[in-house]
């Protein structure tokens, strides 16, 4: 009888000569320049390089946030340029979890209502008593009922994180996380960060502009004027 063939793992996030050109008054602006990249499901990837050089706009495009002028971006599997804006909106529910540096929170909600919504949204089970789960698990079961302009900048990136993992996404994009907050703080929330990405195994898409940060993944692509110029493992 003939051995089977190990199954090769498909890629978490996948972009094949992507491109995104931008309109300016000064005329297009070509900010991604072929960008090739394929990242290990349950892996963590920073992305680091120079205020300019694309790395949020390759975050923005590899979530489907920004479509990109040419090439392919698949997720799990899925082509994601081929959906339109609605069917895009629908594929990164419960799939894609996003934390930016600005933490996004609804000022009129309170932390357990913003981490609840998304999971009302995907039509989870008892939304509020996994939103409760999760931010207990950041440290915030005292805060449930604080609103956000009642919490500290730490406070709101820890909602923001827990909100974006309790749909326990296969892909957790980060766009400078620790970037409003000061040193101490925002080693927490790296840790955090670094915590429930190894407890739920999902893949950890990272831009930072710190490089010791960056070296707490176990990979770091490079950019510099919209190009990949160096791809490392730390």
């Amino acid at each position: 009888m003939q051995a089977s063939t190990p199954q090769t793992q498909s890629p978490a996030i996948a972009l094949s000569d992507v491109k995104l050109t931008l309109a300016s008054a000064a005329g297009p602006v070509n900010i991604l320049n072929g960008i090739d990249l394929n990242v290990e499901q349950g892996s963590a990837i920073a992305l680091l390089g120079p205020s300019g050089s694309g790395k949020s706009s390759l975050l923005m495009v590899a979530a489907g946030l920004e479509a990109p002028s040419s090439g392919r971006v698949t997720i799990a599997g899925t082509d994601i340029t081929t959906l339109g804006e609605d069917a895009l909106a629908r594929f990164r529910r419960g799939r894609v979890g996003i934390v930016f540096q600005s933490f996004h929170l609804i000022a009129a909600m309170s932390a357990l209502e913003n981490v609840a919504v998304p999971l009302e949204l995907l039509g989870a089970d008892a939304p509020f008593d996994r939103a409760r789960e999760a931010l207990e698990a950041v440290g915030l079961g005292p805060r449930l009922q604080h609103y956000p302009g009642q919490l500290s900048g730490g406070e709101q990136q820890r909602v923001a994180l827990a909100r974006a993992m309790a749909p326990q996404p296969k892909v957790l994009f980060a766009d400078e996380p620790t970037g409003n907050l000061d040193g101490a703080t925002g080693a927490q929330i790296a840790d955090l960060l670094f915590a429930l990405h190894a407890r739920a195994n999902t893949t950890l898409f990272l831009v930072t502009h710190e490089e010791a940060l960056a070296r707490r993944c176990e990979r770091i692509v490079r950019l510099k004027d919209g190009r990949i110029v160096a791809d490392e493992r730390t």
